[in-house]
């Protein structure tokens, strides 16, 4: 399971940096600077869980069961959070109404917060026994 964390983190971080520069440069001319600070806000997130599946994936603290579910939710919190705020930001730009899925966004928020909480409750777990 480490190798599809790390390849997924390496995925999601290579992503994040070129939709960064696409929001930067490219939709600048074409979506309100309103729309871009939320493009960003999207690429922010994205970015910060590549690197916490960087983490996760390298880390010997945390057993295999508890990074599987981390993994899971962060990649599902991804697709629904930022890709449903790239949508949400660009809906100007396309024929489909992304506001008519922006009931996925808090979905992809509340799955963050339940693989950050996982996280938690992993070191809690570990921290009494290295004591």
């Amino acid at each position: 399971m480490k190798k599809p964390i790390l390849l997924t983190a390496a995925i999601l971080g290579l992503l994040a940096i070129i939709l960064g520069a696409f929001g930067a440069h490219t939709l600048k001319e074409l979506i309100s600077m309103e729309s871009q600070k939320t493009f960003e806000t999207g690429v922010r997130y994205q970015m910060y869980h590549a690197l916490l599946l960087l983490y996760i994936g390298g880390s010997s603290l945390i057993r295999l069961k508890v990074k599987k579910v981390i993994f899971y939710l962060v990649v599902f919190g991804v697709v629904f959070f930022s890709g449903s705020i790239y949508g949400l930001a660009t809906n100007a730009l396309w024929s489909f109404n992304f506001k008519a899925i922006g009931f996925i966004t808090p979905i992809g928020g509340l799955l963050f917060v339940l693989a950050w909480s996982f996280l938690f409750i992993e070191f809690s777990r570990i921290n009494k026994k290295i004591k």
